[in-house]
């Protein structure tokens, strides 16, 4: 049943996605009818990113409240109906308003598969399950260029919308017709151990896990929004080459979201403990971000996908581990809420860094420097959960 639970939380990731990756895909034809320039298609971004943000906070304590099945079930229902709407969009600002709306309800897929996995796996295998549905964001960005060219040819791109649209209500329904109780782990933290929203907030391990959000979510966040226009406008790909790049560029981000789950999870079956393994595993994906961004230093574009595509393998194998130091921390009680807090900051620096900021640089110098500043941003929140989260032991009082 867990591997069932699994691979819910993977499809219902994989359509959350698609739902945002969309617009970046579909920008050149969108662009023939409604004029949207790197500025306002910065603007439009911010919009989803900051509900995204907002969403966090009112997900993470939701979701603890009522449970994952009805929590993620609504969350999945919002999400699905605000990229419905995106069909019927006329102008820039119903745009901004759609993606806003998408933003607030896709908040809720990360707080209610974090808690799944606390619930459904022991410690030793959390980052590895948690890679496994974390691929599924790599999955809707391979599967998503191509198949988003076939539907506009065929279809054209408002009917691209209604189409994944769809897709979330089938999960939804999986989901909510799934009742299951999860069973007790070997590792569970004891019965007693209860944290409201408020306690949760006051921890310094909270803030270590949402410092190292604030500065690595910005980055996948950077690739995922502007990796497109920049295929497009700096390297001049069409939407046929883009089809082909993205699938090889988030492939690589699967085997580092699966891989970075395992490594952590290896070196704890060599004895060594939770707390050494995750950060371990965690810093050599960080070291890895600086060489990627070199990417744009490289006329090739066969070496700069490649670059890219460490840069996402490495940001995947981060997160796997990342998000699971929650579950370390953290009683399943307060799981989503931590969760949604960090998630919440980390959005807010997608805000600042991945969508407001970039619509300026890039307009006034170009992707350069933006790709620098990323390559940065791992290595500085590793040091940071470093100093607050400790040795990831577990909050018993």
């Amino acid at each position: 049943m867990r591997w069932w639970i699994l691979t819910l939380l993977f499809l219902g990731t994989t359509v959350n996605y698609l739902d945002r990756i969309i617009l970046g895909i579909l920008l050149p034809e969108i662009r023939k009818e409604i004029p949207i320039d790197d500025i306002l298609y910065g603007q439009i971004s911010s919009a989803f990113q900051l509900s995204y943000t907002i969403g966090f906070l009112i997900a993470g304590k939701f979701i603890d409240r009522v449970g994952t099945r009805l929590g993620y079930s609504g969350a999945i229902l919002w999400w699905s109906l605000a990229a419905a709407a995106h069909s019927f969009i006329r102008n820039p600002l119903t745009f901004g308003a759609c993606r806003a709306l998408l933003g607030l309800g896709e908040a809720g897929n990360f707080p209610a598969a974090i808690k799944s996995v606390s619930e459904w796996f022991p410690k030793k295998d959390r980052a590895f399950a948690t890679g496994i549905f974390n691929a599924g964001t790599n999955i809707a960005t391979m599967i998503g260029p191509g198949l988003f060219v076939y539907m506009t040819a065929h279809f054209g791109w408002r009917t691209c919308f209604l189409i994944t649209a769809s897709s979330g209500l089938v999960v939804l329904v999986l989901w909510y017709f799934t009742k299951a109780e999860p069973p007790p782990q070997d590792d569970d933290e004891p019965a007693a151990v209860k944290l409201t929203w408020g306690q949760v907030a006051r921890y310094k391990e909270t803030w270590g896990f949402a410092a190292a959000k604030f500065f690595s979510d910005p980055v996948w966040w950077f690739y995922l929004f502007w990796l497109p226009p920049y295929f497009y406008d700096v390297r001049h790909f069409d939407m046929k080459q883009v089809s082909w790049a993205f699938p090889f560029i988030y492939l690589m981000a699967d085997v580092g979201s699966v891989g970075g789950g395992w490594v952590s999870g290896y070196f704890m079956r060599l004895g060594w403990p939770v707390g050494k393994a995750r950060k371990v595993s965690m810093g050599i994906f960080a070291g890895c971000m600086p060489i990627a961004a070199t990417s744009v230093l490289f006329d090739n574009p066969f070496i700069a996908i490649g670059l890219i595509s460490l840069a996402t393998t490495a940001h995947q194998g981060w997160s796997a581990n990342l998000y699971t130091t929650v579950s370390d921390v953290f009683p399943k009680s307060a799981v989503a809420s931590a969760t949604g807090i960090g998630a919440s900051v980390g959005g807010l620096g997608g805000v600042i860094f991945s969508t407001l900021l970039p619509g300026y640089i890039v307009t006034y110098f170009g992707y350069a420097p933006m790709f620098f500043i990323m390559g940065a941003f791992h290595l500085t929140g590793l040091f940071l959960l470093h100093k607050l989260m400790g040795d990831l032991k577990p909050i018993a009082h």
